[in-house]
């Protein structure tokens, strides 16, 4: 077996290590934005019983009841596999709590009170603490349906080329909107990771991974889409459009979707690990 070039090995860390960098500068330096959260967005239906402060718990609730439910499934046997899933998700949520409570400070993003219960901690409602643990704990419950029920891994002969067509997006879209700091802090992370993967980690279960996060789009417009004002009066989470591109999906950010593939992505890699990869 060939040796692996210590040349080699350092520039790849370099190149995982600059989006990070960036990322980290532009944390240490930004200052609070001036006020502007966007109240106003494209609005799919109106639906009157979400106008209540009970909207983020409800949908929290109806992501993990049925999940929770069919965790004791006969065939995938979800809940075998809490002990590997609980502390993937407690570790990345700990990051993404951290990321979510500074930008809330700085004035990237705020939660409109009308939606939430009112118990507050480092400044996040508490159903936005609760966000990053059930939105991974059904997604990666996707992840693993998709693996017992989809034999075939569709994906997987084009791994390599599906994890470098989007970190060069990923990379492009965050380098030319490197003033807006949602764009460029969602979309470098998520390069990172996938640069990380494709330098450092030679695992089979990608192809696997990139189908059903491409799955999850599905539910994840649906509830950002309440989260983002697309079916409320006014949006549950309150963005500032000087911190982001300004192209939608329906209500939803385009940042959104790289912020919840990092999440998801970040969580699947650490299960994954625990479970002693594959």
């Amino acid at each position: 077996m060939q040796e692996k070039s210590p040349v080699g090995t350092t520039l790849k860390s370099f190149l995982v290590a600059v989006p990070i960098a960036v990322v980290a500068v532009q944390w240490l330096l930004s200052k609070s934005v001036a006020p502007g959260l966007q109240s106003e967005v494209f609005q799919v239906a109106r639906l009157s019983w979400l106008e209540t402060p009970y909207a983020y718990l409800y949908l929290h609730i109806f992501t993990f009841v049925p999940i929770f439910l069919l965790s004791f499934d006969k065939n995938v046997h979800y809940y075998t596999r809490w002990r590997y899933l609980l502390p993937a998700i407690t570790l990345v949520a700990a990051f993404f709590i951290g990321w979510d409570a500074l930008f809330t400070a700085r004035g990237v993003w705020g939660f409109n009170d009308t939606y939430v219960l009112g118990k507050h901690f480092a400044d996040l409602p508490l159903e936005e603490w609760l966000f990053f643990f059930i939105v991974p704990f059904a997604c990666v419950f996707i992840y693993e349906c998709l693996n017992f029920y989809v034999k075939k891994d569709w994906l997987g002969p084009y791994d390599k080329q599906i994890t470098i067509g989007l970190a060069v997006i990923l990379l492009s879209v965050g380098g030319w909107y490197w003033q807006q700091l949602y764009t460029v802090s969602a979309c470098l992370l998520s390069a990172a990771l996938l640069l990380y993967h494709l330098f450092f980690l030679p695992v089979s279960w990608r192809g696997r991974f990139y189908l059903a996060y491409a799955v999850s789009l599905i539910p994840f417009l649906l509830v950002n889409g309440v989260l983002t004002g697309g079916y409320t009066q006014q949006p549950v989470v309150l963005y500032n459009p000087e911190e982001m591109i300004g192209f939608r999906l329906t209500s939803v950010p385009v940042e959104d979707s790289a912020y919840g593939f990092l999440l998801i992505f970040g969580v699947t890699t650490l299960y994954e690990r625990f479970r002693g990869d594959r």
